[in-house]
């Protein structure tokens, strides 16, 4: 597994629960609102996410008829999914800052 793959799959649940703060999302457009910000990852990738995250009750889903075609699972945030997403903010925060001052300093010439 390359190391993007890594290190993507670790914050890739704190992504979709922030999208998802904002509004109420089916799977494939999470999917292209997570690629127009830059993180590529498929359909495939997400829904085990969704699942796992609809067992802890984290985030709820909801099938609506959809104007074009099928019906679709709109997924929502619960208060614990809320609780979950200040979690990771402070955690992110806590480690961003220190990696980018690390990736930041100048290497020994």
């Amino acid at each position: 597994m390359a190391i993007g793959s890594q290190l993507l799959k670790g914050v890739l649940e704190g992504c979709i629960l922030a999208i998802m703060a904002r509004e109420t999302v089916y799977g494939y457009e999470l999917a292209v609102k997570l690629q127009t910000q830059g993180i590529d990852v498929s359909e495939g990738s997400i829904y085990p996410i969704l699942l796992r995250l609809q067992k802890e009750e984290r985030i709820i889903g909801e099938i609506r008829k959809s104007p074009n075609g099928p019906n679709r699972k709109y997924y929502q945030l619960t208060d614990k999914g809320k609780r979950s997403l200040q979690a990771f903010r402070l955690h992110w925060e806590n480690l961003k800052y220190p990696v980018d001052r690390l990736l930041e300093e100048k290497e020994d010439e």
